[in-house]
């Protein structure tokens, strides 16, 4: 059987920040492909490059150097508004601090990127409701942040991360703020994602979240010090599960 294209593609990927007089380079050649529909970690200490290599795949920045295809496209060839098209077409994020909007509902957080595409409010409504119980959250629909565990917030969030249909989801420490029961729950999710079909990169510096991938890439000094494959830690399906806080 043929290997997957690589909907990811990374080409001797460099990135310097200039500061002052002192150049920074946080990515010195990364070269990395990651096919349609796979489950990959990105580890590292602070400092290593795995953050940046992640503001790069997700289009938040540009490469100082190198080549980065995203669906086959060299994205060093988009202006800013081709930029934000592709990235609102292509991917969905997930962060560490859940990002929700404090005075409005789980569904009406869920609803925003829709918003922003034009949908009208009864689609944007359907659509955003079945993410809602696609994580396990179809009875919490008019629940604010503030009624909600940060398990149920991360839950939100990552409802509102595939509304748009991504075909990547980018996940930077997602369970940094949750205890281990419920970070667990929701590495679940993200491998039933995967199952779907949706690729899935994750930035973390916990082995014991890394271990909910089947890939793993460990990142120092800006280069890609080993890359290997694994098999996953399993967990029971999530989505139907309560979540603790």
């Amino acid at each position: 059987m043929s290997a997957s294209p690589a909907l990811l593609k990374l080409d001797e990927v460099t990135k310097v920040y200039h500061m002052g007089d002192v150049d920074v380079h946080a990515l010195q050649g990364v070269s990395l492909e990651i096919p349609e529909g796979e489950f990959i970690a990105i580890m590292g200490a602070s400092g290593s490059g795995k953050s940046t290599l992640m503001n790069i795949i997700g289009c938040l920045d540009r490469p100082s150097g190198g080549h980065y295809l995203l669906a086959g496209e060299e994205i060093s060839t988009f202006d800013r508004y081709a930029l934000a098209r592709k990235r609102n077409q292509t991917l969905g994020f997930v962060f560490q601090n859940f990002n929700l909007l404090s005075r409005t509902s789980a569904v009406e957080n869920v609803e925003l990127p829709l918003l922003y595409a034009g949908l009208r409010t009864s689609e944007r409504h359907k659509r955003a409701g079945a993410a809602l119980t696609r994580v396990g959250l179809g009875d919490r629909l008019d629940h604010h942040p503030n009624q909600m565990s940060g398990g149920q917030q991360q839950r939100v969030a990552i409802a509102r991360a595939i509304v748009s249909n991504p075909r990547v989801i980018l996940a930077d420490e997602p369970t940094g703020n949750l205890d281990s029961e419920t970070s667990g729950e929701v590495m679940g999710i993200f491998q039933e994602l995967r199952e779907s079909g949706i690729t899935v990169v994750l930035v973390t510096h916990e082995p014991d979240i890394s271990a909910y991938a089947a890939r793993v890439v460990t990142m120092k000094d800006g280069r890609v010090l080993s890359d290997r494959r694994q098999e996953p830690r399993r967990r029971a399906p999530a989505a139907a599960a309560e979540v603790s806080a």
